[in-house]
């Protein structure tokens, strides 16, 4: 517990994991408001996912966060400090998660429910929280925020340069996985076993419901099974990190 204290002050006594959060909430807030007040009535009713169109610009600040928790301490250091205060650097990396992740998630909770309160302002008759598919689109930000904050830790903790390890997410969450779709013949059967578009596919997909998209034809998951595997990539790659991180030099 000591040690998940240690990670809290250190997260929270700087002013760039207050301004990231505050950005990422004010994105996708941002950008849901724009879209619903500018809906015209010629193209049907405001779809309810609309705020999950834009978790996934939200999410890569907050992944930036948490990236960043983890390689400023190997850029200035610190990180042999904290190595030994706790030698067990499976546990003091997983105290430093304990820490960010439920962060994470918070502000995606602050950036679905916020969402859906501007959105509801603008239009009430298209935002009534009433289904489940509507809860997934609103409370399931909070969910992938807070998974794709272990990949951006695991990735930090692999890469360990600051510089290197955003280009890399950024690159592959806003590019990447886009292109690989363009790929004749394989590009869709490849693109739905990606991380990002199962998250993307949580939060949208389902058929419709609640003003969703419909899932794609080759996702091999519903909604939850998307989930559930955008999860279990996040978790091998932290496991391949602390494994990394306890065979290398701090």
């Amino acid at each position: 517990m000591s040690a998940v204290a240690a990670e809290r002050i250190k997260l929270m006594s700087t002013r760039s994991p207050w301004w990231t959060s505050a950005v990422a909430v004010v994105i996708v807030i941002g950008l849901t408001a724009v879209v619903v007040a500018t809906w015209s009535p010629a193209d049907g009713s405001v779809p309810f996912a609309v705020s999950g169109y834009f978790a996934t610009f939200g999410m890569v600040v907050v992944m930036v966060m948490a990236t960043v928790s983890v390689t400023s301490e190997y850029r200035f250091g610190t990180i042999r400090t904290t190595f030994q205060a706790v030698p067990n650097r499976t546990a003091a990396l997983l105290a430093k998660a304990a820490v960010v992740v439920p962060v994470a998630g918070v502000v995606g909770l602050l950036a679905g429910f916020g969402s859906w309160g501007v959105a509801w302002l603008i239009s009430p008759t298209s935002m009534s929280l009433s289904t489940g598919a509507e809860w997934r689109v609103v409370a399931g930000i909070a969910l992938v925020w807070a998974v794709g904050a272990v990949i951006a830790l695991a990735v930090g903790v692999l890469v360990r340069q600051t510089a290197g390890a955003v280009t890399l997410l950024l690159v592959w969450v806003l590019l990447v996985e886009n292109l690989i779709g363009l790929i004749p013949r394989v590009g869709a059967d490849i693109q739905s076993w990606l991380p990002f578009v199962n998250a993307t596919n949580f939060l949208t997909g389902g058929g419709g419901d609640a003003g969703a998209v419909p899932s794609m034809s080759t996702m091999h998951f519903g909604p939850w099974g998307s989930l559930a595997w955008f999860a279990g990539v996040a978790v091998v790659l932290m496991a391949i990190a602390l494994a990394v991180a306890n065979r290398r030099d701090a």
